[in-house]
């Protein structure tokens, strides 16, 4: 989805109040049947309150710190590493450096090769999208069987100065393997692992849209729910 900003954020140079910006949403509906990773609390939704016998409206929502799409702290894989309360925000705003891997199939690595055209482009500060469009088969078997981040991709992008990667893939390492390699590196590095992205196909992969990924702020956790939104410049 895309949202136009609104009047306080238009372009007062660009002569009848022309928006300057857009606001992409990159975040799957949470409802009962969002994708979670095999063996997660499964998400529940249901009415506590309503308007007729209570006056209001309240909702139960019952979820995992990994549902849907969400962001991993260092504690996620290290008892010792900072929990999602304690990581700087810092790490999950910033310009985004879009790694257009479409091209890849079932259980495809994403190596090297498919970083190096935007390996110049690695900063500290920057965050790592990389848009596999794996988020399309949603609903079904394959969904599962997404693309996955080679350990010298991870190893590569942290020897750069990035701490936070986001992939539009339920998970950032191989979902059914048995090594995390990718988790665990970046949890020693106390970086951010955003997972389970959608709409990345929305982006202008040649440009470098601000990424929000901001977590809620539940204290001693693994991780949390995002809305991830990309906020880039209004198509002319």
């Amino acid at each position: 989805m895309n949202v136009l900003l609104p009047q306080w954020l238009r372009s007062e140079a660009g002569g009848g109040g022309a928006p300057a910006a857009r606001l992409v949403d990159l975040s799957h509906p949470l409802t009962e049947s969002v994708p979670i990773y095999p063996g997660d609390p499964e998400p529940k939704i249901f009415t506590a309150a309503t308007v007729a016998a209570d006056g209001y409206n309240l909702s139960h929502v019952h979820i995992g710190t990994q549902t849907g799409t969400h962001i991993d702290a260092p504690f996620h894989f290290r008892d010792e590493g900072a929990t999602v309360d304690r990581m700087p925000l810092e790490l999950t705003v910033g310009p985004a450096v879009i790694v257009s891997v479409r091209g890849k199939g079932a259980f495809e690595q994403i190596t090297l090769a498919d970083l190096e055209p935007y390996r110049a482009r690695l900063a500290a500060g920057r965050i790592v999208l990389f848009a596999t469009g794996w988020y399309e088969n949603v609903g079904t078997p394959r969904f599962f069987e997404h693309p996955y981040l080679a350990a010298e991709v991870g190893q590569a992008i942290l020897d750069a100065g990035v701490r936070t990667i986001a992939v539009d893939t339920l998970n950032a390492d191989r979902t059914g393997g048995e090594e995390f390699p990718i988790h665990d590196m970046f949890a020693d590095a106390g970086g951010f692992i955003a997972e389970n992205l959608a709409g990345t196909a929305a982006l202008d992969a040649s440009g470098e849209p601000l990424l929000m990924l901001l977590p809620l702020n539940i204290v001693g956790c693994d991780g949390a729910p995002v809305r991830a939104v990309a906020l880039e410049p209004a198509p002319s």
